[in-house]
This record gives structure tokens, C-alpha cells and sequence, in this order.
């Protein structure tokens, strides 16, 4: 048994302790449940082993936190998991990405263990990732290790659902997909104008949004009853036409392999 809570330890990061209720309503946030703690440290445990395998120090994770089958999406939430270094010399995996606060209307970047990664009320306890070419992950893990360059594209203001190609709001795979092109080369540019060069990269080599079917009345709720969900920031043609551009883990994984900034196919774990 001791064994075991040491290893689940090693699956967790005190840091990150702030962030128990990220991506959660605070008003309304209960203690975990110990089935919850129970999936996600074997979620996490089973994540290890296969990253230790898998020889790369970056790889672009992804969880399955919400059921979006209707919208045929597999995943809905990634970050970057990369190997680093414990104070004791010994090699750990860190998570890094961008976290919804309490459901509101801002965010915030946290560095979390695996277990904490899983750590929620997950639809399912699945993991999914692609490895990047060395060359990629040298360029991410470059960015990883340096806080100024790894906060340079965060936008605060935050929407479920922000249009791909706008500053106005910032989801968490689109920070993460816009500090990949400022890894690739867009531009050390802060601000709007460090996310416009982003996101023209990201046009430049084929990146294609995810496109939501939602009608006015889904939209209407969303808004009315949830702090983290807005739809101002896309152009009125394509909201009045129910056509929701947005970045999803599905759209980010496609366009790596076609880009060949992938060096292997999507692996699932479940």
C-alpha cells in the first residue's frame, strides 16, 4: 500500500494544488469522489508507462473530458506533456496547458502532474497523443522551459468555444496550438499582434478549425447560462449561418501528421 501512495504521488505536482478547481464552477465545486482519484491515477499510471515507452520528451496529450460525439469529436482538451527532470536527478512527465478558472470567464497556464492531468469528472479516462518530430520537440520543449516565452501568446479572457482565427477570447487548445507556431518560428510577439502572426503560420501550413454545427438556441443557453461559453467573437455570417469555427484536439492531431510535424499516427490509450 505504501508503494502504491508513493507512486500515485510521483503522478502529482504540489504546484498545482491552486488549480483544484479549474475548469470547475467554484460556487458549486464537491470534494472528489475516491472512484474519481481511483480512475484517474490508473488513467495516469497507464499514461507513464506508455510515455516512458515511447522514447520522446514531447508529446501533445490529450484527455476525454466531455462526450462530443455529436459534433464527431473524439477528445476535447490537450497540453503539452514533456519529460524534465525531478530534484533528485530522476526523469518525470510534467503536463502543461491552459485551465478554464471555475468556470468563468478567464484562464490560466498550469504545470501539473500526470495524475492531476486525469484528476476530474471525466466522460472517459482516456488519453490520446502524437509525437512530434525531434525537431519539434526540441523547438516546444525550448518554449516549455522558458516562463517568458511560454506566457507570450496567453490570452486571459476566455470561450469554450472562441473563433479560431480571432484575439478577442482564447480557449485551451487554441494557446496551445498558437505557442506551437510561436515554437515554430511565428514570432517572439506578444499580445494580439504576437497571436495574428500565429495564426497566420498556422493558415500558412494548413491548419483547418474545427467547424460546430449550432443553432440560435443552443447558443442563447450556452451564453445565458454559462460564464465560459461566448460566440461574439465570430463573424455574424457564420454564427447567423450556425457555423462555429473553433480549435478542437481532433483538428490539432489531423493537421500535425498532415503537415508532417507528427512523426507518428495518434496513439489512443483507454
Amino acid at each position: 500500500m505504501r508503494r502504491w501512495a508513493q507512486y500515485a504521488l510521483a503522478l502529482l505536482l504540489p504546484l498545482a494544488a491552486c488549480a483544484v478547481h479549474a475548469g470547475r464552477n467554484c460556487d458549486a465545486a464537491q470534494p472528489l469522489k475516491p472512484a474519481t482519484v481511483e480512475k484517474a491515477l490508473a488513467a495516469a499510471a497507464k499514461t507513464l508507462t506508455a510515455l516512458d515507452r515511447s522514447g520522446a520528451d514531447v508529446v501533445v496529450l490529450a484527455r476525454t473530458g466531455q462526450d462530443l460525439r455529436s459534433y464527431h469529436l473524439q477528445y476535447s482538451h490537450l497540453g503539452y506533456a514533456f519529460r524534465e527532470r525531478a530534484a533528485d536527478g530522476t526523469p518525470v512527465w510534467r503536463v502543461m496547458h491552459k485551465l478554464n478558472l471555475c468556470g468563468g470567464a478567464e484562464s490560466a497556464i498550469y504545470k501539473q502532474g500526470l495524475g492531476e492531468f486525469f484528476m476530474d469528472d471525466l466522460w472517459r479516462y482516456e488519453a490520446a497523443w502524437v509525437v512530434p518530430t525531434p525537431a519539434v520537440q526540441a523547438r516546444l520543449m525550448a518554449v516549455l522551459q522558458d516562463p517568458r516565452r511560454l506566457l507570450r501568446l496567453h490570452h486571459v479572457p476566455y470561450s469554450m468555444v472562441s473563433y479560431a482565427w480571432g484575439q478577442t477570447y482564447q480557449q485551451s487548445n487554441q494557446w496551445a496550438l498558437e505557442t506551437m507556431a510561436l515554437a515554430m518560428g511565428s514570432g517572439d510577439i506578444a499580445g494580439a499582434a504576437g497571436r495574428t502572426r500565429a495564426q497566420d503560420w498556422l493558415r500558412s501550413t494548413g491548419y483547418q478549425p474545427s467547424t460546430l454545427k449550432l443553432g440560435p438556441l443552443t447558443r442563447l443557453s450556452g451564453r445565458i447560462t454559462t460564464a465560459n461559453i461566448a460566440f461574439d467573437d465570430h463573424p455574424t455570417v457564420k454564427r447567423f449561418s450556425n457555423q462555429i469555427e473553433t480549435i478542437t484536439v481532433d483538428s490539432v492531431f489531423d493537421w500535425m501528421q498532415r503537415a508532417q510535424l507528427a512523426q507518428s499516427a495518434v496513439v489512443s490509450l483507454r
